[in-house]
């Protein structure tokens, strides 16, 4: 049978022998709990084992105690001067008289073996109870940890991560809309350029026009007849353009005189062409109309 005695420093006392052993609990929770639940166990355990101890000691005490009263009582009844035969049949006599109340006292020692068998069964049983009661304790202690851990460990760094990748695509996005509105206002910045420039140059086209409209009503008939004579020769390149690829025209007549007058109709038909054109009447030049034949 092994008696513990808990003392300070963890002194253990193991069938009168001591020993001291050191020992180093950790920090964490559950591995105090689980300390202490085994604690209470061996506890338990102590006080079970003391009271099965103190049962069985008592009933060998009582099993000796009835041994005894029967041997005096059966050397009671011996007499010296009695022979041998005599002594065993006094002997017999008395085992008979003593025989109901040896059947009454076995009956009263297996009553009494069968309760103290029930005791230790009974407190066998408590100590199994409370065994499974503090292995259920250190068992939720040891799920109650692992699932710390498992938080601490896994639960965490996964809602860390997936908050770090979400701050990621929000900052992805800001920045891409940033840039969308930058562009924006980048095409809207050159647009409103564009739009100035082209207003700009309108309005310096229509000055323009209007300026040189006004120079152009303060010509006189001689300097409007210079720009007509200066743009002339511009104009005849332009109609002759096409007649630069031909290389001879052949005009076929039999009448001389029909050539001479077709060439006389253009020429006549010419100042009307040019007032068509430029607003200017050629038919007042004198020179031009002398040329064509053209009447004031």
């Amino acid at each position: 049978m092994w008696a513990f005695l808990l003392a300070p420093r963890d002194r253990v006392l193991r069938g009168g022998e001591t020993t001291v052993s050191q020992r180093t609990l950790s920090t964490c929770p559950s591995c105090c709990q689980e300390a202490e639940c085994k604690k209470e166990m061996l506890d338990v355990k102590f006080m079970a084992d003391t009271k099965i101890a103190d049962s069985k000691r008592a009933f060998e005490l009582q099993k000796s105690a009835f041994s005894e009263e029967v041997n005096i009582k059966v050397r009671s009844h011996r007499s010296p001067g009695l022979g041998l035969r005599a002594q065993d049949l006094a002997t017999s006599l008395m085992l008979t008289t003593l025989l109901p109340q040896t059947a009454e006292a076995q009956l009263a020692y297996e009553l009494q073996g069968a309760r103290e068998q029930q005791k230790i069964r009974q407190e066998e049983i408590e100590i199994e109870v409370v065994q499974r009661k503090k292995q259920i304790a250190v068992e939720e202690q040891e799920i109650l940890r692992t699932d710390k851990e498992l938080i601490a460990t896994v639960r965490r760094p996964a809602e860390a991560e997936a908050h770090r990748i979400q701050e990621i695509a929000e900052g992805e996005k800001v920045k891409q809309v940033l840039l969308a509105q930058a562009e924006a206002e980048k095409i809207r910045k050159i647009g409103e350029a564009e739009a100035a420039v082209i207003e700009a140059m309108g309005k310096a086209e229509a000055e323009r026009m209007k300026l040189k409209a006004q120079a152009y009503q303060k010509y006189g008939d001689s300097a409007k007849m210079a720009l007509v004579l200066e743009a002339l020769p511009q104009i005849a390149a332009k109609v002759a353009a096409p007649l630069s690829k031909v290389d001879e025209i052949v005009v076929l007549s039999g009448d001389n005189n029909k050539v001479t007058s077709e060439v006389n109709r253009l020429l006549a038909e010419l100042p009307a062409s040019v007032h068509a054109l430029t607003g200017v009447d050629l038919s007042k030049i004198p020179l031009i109309k002398k040329a064509t034949g053209a009447q004031v």
